[in-house]
């Protein structure tokens, strides 16, 4: 099975002033993220704005990453849904289209107890030969996948690991001892990057990195190399960049950085919206303090 990468970077879709998809945007993006230090991208998720793009959209922006990335690095397609037949569906539309994986988050707003979230995982699962990525996420689907529930699903082989964005590191050292050999858990959230590759976590599929991936990747290495103190001299470093990133509902915080680089990506589709001027003014603040990988 071929590797993800343990940086992914969950990419932002760009808009044109219209309110269409930008995809000659969305090609130039992909590259130079990985021109970035990002190992693979996340494409059409929750930073890419899933919950207002059409699966048609969703569909076509893999096409085009995959046709400009190739093989230089990995690309993994939202494909999740509160509806199992829903899921299925576009993850078999996706495997068509060659993307290397897909991300599948728990089912939001229908409420499946633990019973139900297994056998929806597990439906995805047996659809595909792409490797699965679950994606456990309580602050916006209210329910959270148990440890317990994800060592169960574990079991399952295309089911290689899970974005956890709980926030709970209890829940995070039960899931890796209870998990099978090999299961990978990436952050769903960028500060706890440093906190759960300290448990053993695998990595990190972030949106700051569209800003400072080589910095995080560096982060990474010295964990990997058993040299904490200085791993987390950089994870305290960039801890307000990703304060101001999440300060108002993503991704309207790094559109507007991007935008502010010089990166064209459009303002967020409704109902989200652009940062006010306060928001603004306090995102340029900090922007001042940091040495950006991007290239423009």
């Amino acid at each position: 099975m071929k590797k993800l990468g343990r940086l992914l970077t969950a990419m932002v879709t760009p808009f044109k002033e219209n309110g269409e998809v930008d995809y000659e945007q969305a090609r130039k993006l992909a590259l130079a993220l990985l021109d970035s230090g990002s190992e693979g991208l996340v494409v059409a998720a929750t930073t890419g704005e899933a919950p207002t793009l059409s699966w048609e959209e969703e569909l076509n922006l893999f096409k085009e990453v995959k046709s400009v990335v190739g093989n230089r690095g990995t690309i993994v397609a939202y494909t999740g849904s509160n509806s199992t037949k829903e899921a299925v569906e576009n993850t078999e539309k996706a495997e068509k289209i060659g993307v290397d994986a897909c991300l599948s988050v728990v089912p939001y707003y229908n409420k499946p107890n633990q019973e139900g979230i297994y056998q929806h995982f597990k439906a995805i699962a047996e659809s595909t030969s792409l490797p699965v990525i679950m994606y456990n996420i309580p602050s916006r689907v209210v329910i959270n996948m148990e440890p317990e529930t994800i060592a169960r699903l574990s079991k399952i082989d295309n089911i290689i690991g899970v974005k956890e964005a709980s926030g709970n590191m209890e829940h995070v050292a039960k899931t890796i001892n209870n998990s099978r050999e090999g299961f990978l858990i990436w952050s769903g959230n960028d500060n706890d990057t440093f906190l759960i590759m300290a448990l053993g976590g695998y990595g990190v599929i972030g949106v700051t990195t569209h800003l400072v991936g080589k910095q995080y990747k560096k982060m990474m290495d010295l964990i990997l190399s058993g040299k904490i103190a200085e791993a987390a001299a950089i994870h305290r470093n960039l801890v307000p960049l990703v304060n101001a990133m999440f300060s108002v509902p993503s991704p309207a915080p790094i559109k507007y950085a991007l935008n502010s680089l010089g990166f064209r990506v459009g303002k967020p589709r409704l109902p989200l919206v652009e940062v006010d001027k306060t928001a603004a003014a306090k995102i340029e603040e900090i922007l001042k303090n940091y040495k950006m990988d991007l290239k423009v």
